[in-house]
């Protein structure tokens, strides 16, 4: 049996839960849109396309704001060819993954799906192949009241009203030589700086979001982030951040203590983000927005190697089946720690996007004529987005660590803490990462006075003891959220045994001492 003691107190905050902390993206790729969100002719789909078990899925799972058309995808996308008569639309290659993209798909169907999914869209555009006046004009024609040659086109295309987007991604993984359109920091900072300058002409109250490091291991790191906002600080809202992390040769330690490296990236940010605000001595802030996060098994060498291995698998299919990762129950645990590490820094990452919603290392997967289930990485998202509201509390966590090969000493206990004041509650999220071993948790809730549990769920191993259990087509609910029985308020204090490897959340009525 392992320990933990976590201590929170109301006077120390961190700040406001940002909602769109908990939301997705959807690409051109593989089956995230075509058979993923949108298949007509399927029996669960509208008169739309709209696939409604996937919408219903998306909805439960808290899903705020989507990310969309790419990623990769959209550094050759030329948007214009996804607006129109669906039949007047062309067929273009995409270089990105090396697939036809019918564009059957575009922009308005988009806007109608975000619609019902009840979430805000997050649109990115092309800096890649395209540049300024593509990059104003795609503004002009979504949010733009009318009266303007784009905006009269949106309005003949069916949409009377604006689409009223208010987040733009300014491109996409630019730093990284896969991309379509590569450009040194200096480059991509005068156009995004020139691209964001025109784009709030149009609208001035958008919210931008520059390219960041393509990861924290980027030779570029650091000096990227420096140089692009040393051109465009002015213009942007937000620095973009990508990670993927997956367990390689068995090694679960390290793997487990992957947040630590998030934690490493997040803050190494902020840090080269204050330092480029301190050198043009101003008081605007730079926020942060994770705008793609997840477990991804990319099996062979580097970020190069594993695109090459893609496109020569898709090799211009319509939407064949790419990365289609299928989750166990180590995989869930572990974006359970991502989801704390989010939530221990909302005062900066404001934004963030787990890559992606449907069938592309999805929490989501869907067959062509056939049923839509949740994968385990599903619940830890969809628990957290759901009760993680208020406040975030700074934690202040010890007990029992672990040593793992990649990322150094971690907590064999992760946690987060949020405050609900308008409901007097207060929601605890765990991770326990050992894997053999249960932890006996006590966390300290000063400035409260703690009554009764109202939710306590864990996801851990089935009685079969494998950590490689996973959710299929054919097997849906394998792995899910029980009961946790395990937990009661003791003199003030919240006394909690996690099994071994299990996520959990707990939620206390509390009222303030």
């Amino acid at each position: 049996m392992t320990t933990a003691h976590i201590t929170v107190d109301r006077e120390f905050t961190i700040g406001p839960v940002p909602r769109r902390l908990f939301g997705s993206f959807v690409e051109h790729m593989g089956r995230c849109v075509y058979t993923g969100i949108y298949e007509p002719g399927h029996p669960e789909a509208d008169e739309n396309g709209y696939r409604q078990d996937v919408l219903a899925l998306t909805r439960d799972m808290g899903v705020s704001i989507v990310r969309y058309p790419g990623g990769n995808f959209v550094s050759g996308y030329m948007w214009e060819d996804g607006i129109g008569p669906v039949e007047d639309r062309p067929r273009r290659i995409d270089g990105a993954w090396h697939t036809i993209e019918t564009n059957a798909f575009g922009l308005h169907e988009f806007a109608g799906w975000a619609k019902q999914a009840n979430v805000e869209i997050q649109e990115a555009i092309n800096l890649g192949t395209a540049g300024v006046e593509e990059a104003r004009a795609i503004v002009e024609y979504a949010n733009h009241p009318g009266g303007t040659a784009w905006s009269d086109k949106r309005r003949a295309n069916g949409a009377e009203d604006p689409f009223g987007i208010k987040v733009w991604n300014l491109g996409n993984e630019l730093d990284g030589p896969w991309q379509i359109g590569h450009k040194t920091a200096d480059e991509y900072g005068r156009i995004a700086q020139e691209a964001g300058k025109a784009m709030k002409l149009v609208d001035p109250s958008i919210e931008l979001i520059a390219v960041g490091s393509s990861s924290a291991h980027m030779p570029t790191f650091g000096e990227w982030e420096y140089d692009v906002l040393s051109h465009a600080y002015d213009e942007v809202d937000y620095i973009s951040l990508h990670a993927y992390y997956q367990e390689h040769d068995d090694d679960a330690k390290s793997f487990l203590a992957s947040a630590n490296d998030m934690d490493y990236f997040i803050e190494s940010v902020i840090s080269t983000v204050d330092a480029v605000k301190a050198k043009r001595q101003t008081k605007k802030q730079i926020n942060l927005s994770f705008d793609e996060w997840n477990v991804w098994y990319q099996q062979r060498g580097d970020a190069e190697d594993q695109l090459h291995v893609i496109t020569e698998k898709a090799q211009w299919q319509e939407h064949p089946r790419l990365i289609e990762d299928t989750y166990n129950v180590t995989d869930a645990v572990v974006v359970g720690t991502y989801l704390n590490s989010l939530l221990r820094h909302g005062d900066r990452v404001t934004i963030a996007n787990q890559a992606q919603l449907v069938n592309v290392i999805a929490p989501i997967r869907s067959e062509a004529n056939g049923p839509a289930w949740r994968q385990t990485i599903y619940w830890p998202f969809a628990r957290t987005a759901e009760l993680a509201r208020g406040e975030i509390l700074r934690t202040v966590a010890s007990g029992d660590q672990f040593e793992s090969k990649l990322y150094g000493d971690a907590d064999l206990v992760d946690a987060s803490v949020t405050y609900d004041a308008e409901r007097g509650r207060v929601a605890v999220f765990f991770a326990n990462r050992g894997l053999d071993e249960s932890a006996d948790v006590t966390v300290s809730l000063r400035g409260f006075t703690a009554g009764r549990i109202t939710r306590a769920e864990v996801l851990t191993v089935p009685e079969s003891g494998d950590r490689f259990t996973a959710n299929t087509e054919h097997e849906q609910d394998v792995v899910g959220l029980v009961k946790l029985d395990a937990a009661a308020v003791y003199e003030g204090e919240l006394k909690v045994t996690l099994p071994a490897l299990s996520w959990a959340v707990v939620e206390v009525e509390v009222t303030e001492a």
